[in-house]
């Protein structure tokens, strides 16, 4: 079943494209990766499913129902959860109470405080930040920020969740870690899909693989599929 599914969705800003005409889907339970240059349109993407614009032209719809044009809270409320390029927690606030927001504000009815307490202190020991969980978020290192954003997502109850860069500016060891992350929110029954550069991540964590250049996919397949493609490889991969 396709839990995510887009078609012809667009966005220009100003005379330039964006994304351009691109079809795509999830099923459930899938990891995706979404690969390309910088500036091929994978952030962009991921804003017009999280409803931060919306396609024009272009249709994107969750679980069967039309979602472009919603709002971002309401689109999140519906299962559909994302962490961003940039880290962005609230940096004076508690690293539980981060959490902890996303568990009061982000679900489809809404938690008690107890039951958002309960689920923040569940999802940061899950993340492995169970003894950081008083202090202020901006005061962690960069990966313990990122599982921050993760466990945040996934407060809201999300049924896809949606990486962006989650293994960026990572050493080997935290990107291993990562990469195992990833597989154990799967065993959840998560699905998600990711934008990454990292390529051992996305080969070994990813079922399947799509690629945005020019604002446009040239290219979709597993990851042996992707490594071996000759246009993949001369746009984005190299020898």
């Amino acid at each position: 079943m396709q839990i995510l599914e887009g078609e012809g969705v667009t966005k220009y800003f100003g005379g330039m494209a964006a994304v351009l005409k691109v079809d795509f889907s999830v099923t459930r339970g899938e990891v995706v990766g979404l690969i390309g240059p910088n500036g091929a349109g994978k952030t962009t993407l991921f804003n017009l499913i999280s409803g931060t614009f919306t396609p024009k032209p272009g249709v994107i719809k969750f679980k069967g129902e039309k979602i472009s044009g919603l709002r971002p809270h309401r689109i999140c409320r519906k299962g559909v959860a994302r962490t961003f390029q940039e880290v962005r927690v609230f940096p004076n606030m508690p690293t539980v109470e981060n959490v902890r927001l996303g568990a009061l504000f982000g679900t489809p009815t809404g938690l008690s405080g107890a039951e958002a307490n309960k689920e923040a202190d569940e999802l940061l020991d899950f993340v492995g930040l169970s003894a950081l969980k008083d202090v202020p978020a901006g005061g962690l290192t960069l990966v313990n920020q990122k599982r921050v954003e993760v466990a945040r997502a996934l407060a809201t109850k999300a049924e896809l969740l949606m990486l962006d860069e989650l293994m960026a500016g990572l050493n080997s060891t935290e990107t291993a870690e990562a990469m195992e992350l990833v597989t154990e929110i799967r065993k959840r029954g998560v699905t998600i899909f990711m934008i990454e550069h990292v390529m051992k991540a996305i080969m070994g964590v990813c079922d399947r693989i799509i690629v945005l250049h020019h604002a446009e996919k040239i290219a979709e397949g597993t990851p042996n599929e992707i490594a071996t493609s000759k246009k993949v490889i001369e746009v984005y991969l190299g020898e």
